[in-house]
């Protein structure tokens, strides 16, 4: 079954939660929304699963090439599974008859249920805890059991709001790369809300990126990443933060920031006349020379964070913060002088309302 919101808003009072969006989501998929906290995610959400309607628009589900508007349908009456951050389990039954209680209602023969909720329980590395209760579990494994009856619905409509944000770290990995082949086995359209953009490329075919109740851009995660069509969506998907230096192009000329300037080459040269923001993500600031023509900042260190494999430099450049991500070990102290390289061929460049003006070429391409 697939999705279709056509044209939906929705109001709550004199604000606007959902400004008008169009979205169409294909049976068998997973999509992604993207954005910060109250960027609109779970009302989008919401909307889909029918727990709300929308002050206008339509929901349409398409079942074998027709679609049928399901706008006012409650959601008891839908195919719809949801599971949400904070976890949400029948505190009463145990983790085995908490995920059988689906399949339950379906009247499917014990031997049957027994079966699909080992195999469920064995994904979710619940198994040792299929007897205990709820309250007796941890965070993690409540809400893995919370996820484990909402996969085995077997709904047509997965909605999954931000679910791993709980869970370890190596569970939340493993969970991470098994969820897509559920969704592949399932057919079913599958809605997954993060703040995360590694966890949008990891997991999404297709990412819908939001900002204050918009939905900015949405198609393929990686053309989303690579070429995005705006600043907000270039900020949305950029982890650590999206680095941006003001730039004047003027006669063939870079005008930056404190009276610097430089060459515009490359791409750049081809740029028009007058005023832009560049934007350039944390791995493509060096902090050494590079090979070919480069824009050289002269700065300070604020604080280097070391992960292990990789460090993030923040730093401080004519006046702005900015991060650079190196491989290896940089062990700098703050307010220590420092040199980063920016290669023109890997910037973004926004003109002056937002909008795309150049998208590096090699990032363009599929």
């Amino acid at each position: 079954m697939g999705l279709v919101l056509d044209g939906v808003r929705r109001d709550v009072g004199a604000q606007t939660h959902i400004h008008e969006t169009t979205l169409r989501l294909p049976p068998g998929t997973m999509t992604v929304l993207l954005g910060a906290t109250l960027a609109g995610k779970t009302s989008l959400m919401r909307l889909m699963a029918g727990l709300d309607r929308p002050t206008s628009g339509r929901i349409l589900v398409n079942e074998g090439g027709r679609e049928r508007d399901v706008t006012g349908l409650p959601v008891r009456e839908r195919s719809v599974a949801m599971v949400y951050q904070q976890f949400i389990n029948y505190p009463n039954l145990s983790v085995f008859e908490n995920i059988a209680s689906p399949l339950r209602v379906k009247g499917l023969p014990k031997a049957e249920i027994e079966g699909k909720v080992r195999a469920m329980a064995r994904l979710m590395q619940l198994e040792p805890f299929l007897e205990r209760m709820p309250l007796n579990l941890s965070g993690g494994q409540q809400q893995r059991t919370a996820m484990a009856r909402a996969l085995i619905k077997g709904a047509d409509l997965v909605l999954l709001d931000e679910p791993l944000a709980n869970l370890d770290y190596k569970l939340r990995e493993e969970l991470r790369e098994e969820l897509p082949k559920i969704v592949r086995m399932s057919n079913a359209t599958v809605v997954y809300a993060t703040t995360e953009p590694q966890e949008a490329l990891l997991l999404g075919d297709h990412t819908a990126t939001l900002w204050e109740g918009r939905v900015t851009q949405h198609g393929p995660s990686t053309e989303v990443y690579r070429r995005p069509q705006d600043l907000i969506t270039a900020r949305i998907f950029s982890d650590p933060p999206l680095n941006i230096l003001p730039v004047t192009k003027r006669n063939g000329e870079l005008l930056l920031p404190g009276g610097a300037s430089a060459s515009a080459t490359g791409a750049l040269a081809g740029l028009a006349d007058g005023d832009y923001q560049v934007g350039f993500r944390a791995h493509h600031l060096g902090l050494r020379a590079m090979a070919g023509p480069s824009l050289r900042f002269d700065g300070t260190v604020t604080v280097a964070e070391i992960t292990g494999s990789e460090s993030f430099v923040h730093v401080e450049c004519a006046g702005f913060r900015w991060v650079a991500l190196a491989p290896g070990v940089h062990e700098l102290e703050p307010g220590a002088p420092i040199t980063v390289h920016i290669n023109p061929a890997t910037v973004f460049v926004f003109d002056l309302s937002g909008g795309l003006a150049h998208a590096p070429a090699f990032l363009s391409a599929a």
